[in-house]
């Protein structure tokens, strides 16, 4: 998309930016704390690049593209040089101010619509409709109700609306760590996490889809995208799946089954882990540490199912010129941004400033190679690759924030959570089930972030009712919210899976289904296994651990249907006989 802008929109965008890497850089060194220019500012800056990169086709439309950029402009920093003034006079604002936040919540809703497609736009009129006719909607959701521009006033000003939760979280980590995305893989780490994992199982039985494992746990851990992942990894592993001999089908499902898996892997877990930290309290190294475990029996088990069906259909590898120890001697230095992004956030440095760290060691290793060095040109290109990442997901705070402050002003949050005990019958299982469903329905029309965010904000106090620890709680939603990702009827990752394996869409999004089974197993785990969340004593915790990894083991051993092979050759053998 950044090729079809002019000379003008092009400089444009790289200076923004650039303006970002700069400004958030500076910001997450002297000021980890976000403030109301630090998340005014990625918003004002977010909305710009989106109405210069999604721009209308038609020439006249395009002139109101460019009206609308200094809409948002002018909204956004009213926002930021008011705050104070706007506090002081909560619930008394002035025509201007409502008038603006008119203005400013139906900008984040046209820029929604440019990025993410008219399903989030639906749901964000429905929520402003929700919020104006509260008094005529049935008992159990009824609310008092306002006009259609005192309800837009709290969604724009108040602390849960567009400049809350989501876009505080984007602007304080998120942002950083796409960006250290881009600068990984602008300097040549992402060929090292695909040839390592190759030279170390790709000879072995189904290797090519083994290391399409490996090198989603490493590369997935970074990207904050399962489609993302799922495209860039799947480039390479799908076609050597298929040349191995796994079916088209399966090829295109094993590679979106484990791109998500990184969602879970810190350090970085996508948006996710971070939202969790800011809803929760608990500190990010802390939420790391909890997630180990799960992503990596979440990998284990992908693992373990296709360890099966390539011994079922005899599918094995072949080996590569240089051993993994030999490319692990030689690039060893690709690591290193990584681990020392964990380093500094587990010995207490902020995600946003540890992010910072790993950035410029990115650009240091760059230097070892002579293809790879990250110049001004590198810099530059690195910076706008980051900054268009992260638009999918900036471009959700507007309506995100819409919901989650209809949501607040109705009171719904409470009442959600007594719907769903009263439906499942205060059952844990049944709770798990219903918020799955919605999770999966919610899934279907917005970013799998976004749906954690939402779906969280309702469903966590049901499970906090039923004795779940908020960690663990926080924990089943953001498992559950990834489901649209593999899970029909609408699955991206999957889809993305068969375009890249020329395959059957829904052949491979049920094979993705197959490979992904975890995914559903987990939240229960984490429901009524408290050792499965750190939860208990080191020896509960540690009693746990052994249990769930033989019980993963005989999970995958039993869905991927070997023990059907096993009993026909049992069989074909006892009747030759």
């Amino acid at each position: 998309m950044y090729d079809s802008l002019n000379r003008f929109e092009k400089v444009m965008f790289s200076a923004l930016s650039v303006f970002l890497v700069v400004f958030y850089s500076h910001s997450a060194i002297l000021r980890p704390a976000a403030n109301q220019y630090h998340v005014g500012m990625y918003v004002v800056v977010s909305y710009m690049l989106i109405f210069l990169l999604y721009k209308s086709k038609n020439p006249v439309l395009r002139v109101l593209d460019y009206l609308l950029l200094i809409v948002s402009a002018v909204v956004c920093i009213y926002y930021m040089y008011n705050y104070e003034a706007l506090n002081y006079r909560a619930g008394a604002e002035t025509e201007l101010d409502k008038y603006i936040a008119l203005v400013g919540v139906f900008l984040g809703i046209e820029v929604a619509r440019r990025v993410v497609g008219f399903v989030f736009v639906i749901i964000g009129v429905l929520m402003i409709l929700y919020g104006v006719y509260g008094p005529h909607m049935p008992e159990l959701f009824s609310h008092p109700g306002d006009s259609l521009i005192n309800i837009c006033t709290f969604i724009f000003y108040q602390a849960d609306g567009v400049f809350g939760i989501m876009a505080n979280v984007l602007a304080t980590y998120v942002l950083l760590f796409v960006l250290f995305g881009a600068f990984l893989e602008q300097s040549g780490a992402q060929r090292f996490f695909i040839d390592f994992p190759l030279a170390a199982v790709g000879h072995r039985i189904g290797g090519p889809a083994k290391v399409a494992v490996i090198a989603s746990a490493l590369f997935g851990s970074i990207s904050g995208s399962a489609i993302a992942n799922t495209v860039s990894t799947g480039a390479f592993t799908i076609p050597l799946m298929k040349k191995a001999g796994f079916r088209p089908h399966v090829a295109g499902g094993i590679e979106p089954a484990a791109s998500i898996g990184g969602m879970f892997m810190p350090p970085i877990m996508g948006a996710g882990g971070f939202i969790m930290s800011e809803l929760t309290g608990v500190p990010y190294s802390r939420i790391m540490v909890i997630a180990i475990f799960p992503a990596l029996m979440y990998f284990f088990s992908v693992f373990v199912m296709i360890h099966y069906e390539a011994k079922n259909h005899n599918i094995r590898g072949e080996k590569t010129a240089e051993s993994a120890m030999q490319i692990l001697k030689k690039e060893w230095y690709y690591t290193l941004p990584l681990v020392l992004i964990t380093v500094f956030m587990l010995v207490g440095y902020s995600p946003g400033f540890a992010a910072i760290i790993g950035i410029l060691s990115c650009i240091v290793i760059s230097w070892v190679k002579k293809d790879t060095r990250i110049g001004l040109k590198g810099f530059m290109e690195a910076s706008r690759q980051g900054a268009e990442n992260s638009l999918k997901i900036g471009a959700t705070v507007g309506v995100i924030g819409i919901i989650i402050a209809v949501l607040t002003y109705s009171g719904l949050i409470l009442t959600f959570a007594d719907i769903v005990i009263d439906i499942a019958g205060g059952r844990l299982f049944l709770t798990i089930v219903l918020i799955a469903l919605a999770s999966l329905i919610l899934g279907m029309g917005v970013p799998v972030t976004a749906a954690y965010l939402i779906t969280a904000v309702v469903a966590v106090p049901a499970l906090t009712h039923l004795g779940v620890n908020e960690v663990a709680a926080h924990m089943i939603v953001y498992w559950l919210s990834q489901d649209s990702n593999i899970t029909p009827p609408v699955c991206i990752a999957a889809f993305a899976g068969a375009t890249i394996a020329q395959a059957n869409m829904w052949r491979t999004a049920f094979a993705a289904f197959k490979f992904a089974k975890f995914l559903y197993l987990a939240p229960f785990l984490f429901g009524y296994v408290p050792g499965f969340s750190l939860n208990g004593t080191t020896a509960d915790i540690i009693k746990s651990m052994v249990l769930i990894v033989i019980g993963t083991w005989f999970f995958a051993y039993l869905l991927s249907g070997s023990w059907i092979y096993s009993i026909r050759k049992w069989r074909k053998g006892a009747s030759a006989n």
